[in-house]
């Protein structure tokens, strides 16, 4: 638990909070006494309380009986835009409000694709809810799909401020959605033959609508250009994953990207997109070996103009606290590879133990349920408070398996469904 001592400016500037010695034990003992009974006096009641802060809309919600437990929820991409975004309910608000715990969620000051300012956003919201309601005992940050960034980066760079993560659909690797869209926007103009990283819009739309269709068919008929293609985006996917043809029948040209993204686009996201770093496989007997794939295909570099910044800049996998996240396999949109690289970056800092992941055998993105969501919440309030280490997926082992327990309802299209 955070001590009492830390003030809402801690938590914003990241400066330690001051330490107790032993010696005036028994006085910051009284102190805290005092200022919890100051608290009591003037936390406003139970409600729901909705307002503007800091240009961000906000919406706080205190159950009648609060058990001291509270959830900050990070929403996900509203596209680009004038003014702030709007503050969306938190997706378990029933089921936490009847079950005792508060919940607030932020609008963010802007619209677009801006994690480094939205974490800033949401500790704010936080400091305001203990200024207002007093300490909470544990804070989770839930994060959904751009919010999933929002979430992990939050709990890497401000490791003192959450008690735990829950992470659905989301970006858990930072930038590298960003990478993974340009390698393969890259991987296809290799194999098309087709200049898709240097046409601009609206001249690109036109190009991958006609000329790449033409050239490379599309799951389900692909030419042999698209077989090679589709193989290697296969293991840039983290291999054949459950529903894999069906999910990318659906996002085939929209991942796409020319290297100027255009207005309506995340461009300052974008920006970091660097893809010297991937590894590209392909199966034996597609024409082109691995070696000549790596050599020659075209690499994304970050823009001139990308200064740094620690949420932009490739995740550590140092988090400290539980975090649990659910995931889709055949998500198109924020690939299931994510997972597998969050994972890699977790084994190589030594805090594996701190991530259970659970995997959707499912296309699409962001649609879990309650059926879903519930018991993963409740699985890591658990962890939390009591130790319970929950289970998971093993999401770099036999894909295949994966989501076998944690999906409730088959696709029919799913060979699992058959069986």
């Amino acid at each position: 638990m955070l001590s009492p001592s830390c003030t809402a400016s801690h938590f914003v500037t990241r400066q330690p909070c001051p330490r107790a010695k032993g010696k005036v034990f028994g006085s910051i003992l009284v102190t805290l006494i005092m200022l919890g009974s100051t608290i009591a006096r003037s936390a406003e009641p139970p409600g729901e309380y909705q307002g503007v802060l800091d240009g961000a809309q906000y919406v706080i919600v205190v159950p009648p009986k609060w058990n001291g437990g509270l959830v900050i929820f990070a929403h996900g991409y509203q596209a680009e835009g004038s003014g702030s975004g709007l503050a969306s309910p938190e997706p378990l608000d029933h089921y936490l409000t009847n079950h005792g715990y508060a919940w607030a969620s932020s609008g963010y000051r802007s619209k677009g694709y801006r994690p480094d300012l939205f974490l800033l956003d949401l500790l704010a919201l936080r400091a305001q809810f203990i200024e207002r309601f007093g300490q909470p005992r544990w804070t989770i940050i839930h994060g959904q799909s751009m919010g999933g960034h929002v979430a992990i980066a939050s709990l890497e760079l401000h490791p003192d401020v959450y008690q735990g993560g829950l992470i659905e659909c989301g970006v858990v690797d930072g930038v590298g959605l960003a990478d993974w869209l340009y390698a393969y926007t890259a991987a296809a103009e290799y194999f098309s033959g087709l200049p898709l990283l240097e046409t601009f819009r609206p001249e690109f739309d036109k190009l991958t609508s006609v000329e790449f269709l033409r050239l490379m068919g599309g799951p389900g008929h692909y030419t042999e250009r698209g077989q090679r293609f589709d193989n290697v985006v296969k293991h840039l996917m983290g291999g054949d994953l459950p529903l894999r043809l069906e999910g990318m029948s659906e996002r085939f040209i929209s991942n796409l990207n020319p290297r100027d993204p255009g207005p309506s686009k995340a461009q300052k996201f974008a920006s970091y997109a660097d893809t010297r770093q991937i590894h590209y496989g392909i199966d034996p007997g597609f024409g082109v070996d691995e070696a000549t794939l790596n050599r020659d295909i075209p690499r994304v570099e970050p823009e001139p103009y990308a200064e740094p910044n620690p949420v932009f800049a490739e995740l550590t996998g140092k988090i400290r606290v539980p975090v649990m996240t659910l995931h889709e396999t055949a998500d198109f949109r924020v690939p299931f590879w994510l997972e597998q690289d969050y994972r890699k970056r977790t084994d190589k800092a030594g805090t594996s133990h701190l991530l259970v992941q659970r995997a959707a055998r499912a296309t699409g993105h962001c649609g879990f349920t309650s059926a879903e969501r519930q018991p993963a919440f409740v699985d890591l309030v658990a962890w939390i408070e009591e130790n319970k280490v929950p289970e998971g997926d093993h999401v770099l082992g036999d894909v295949a398996k994966l989501g076998l327990r944690w999906t409730r309802t088959l696709d029919s299209r799913d060979p699992a469904a058959l069986k």
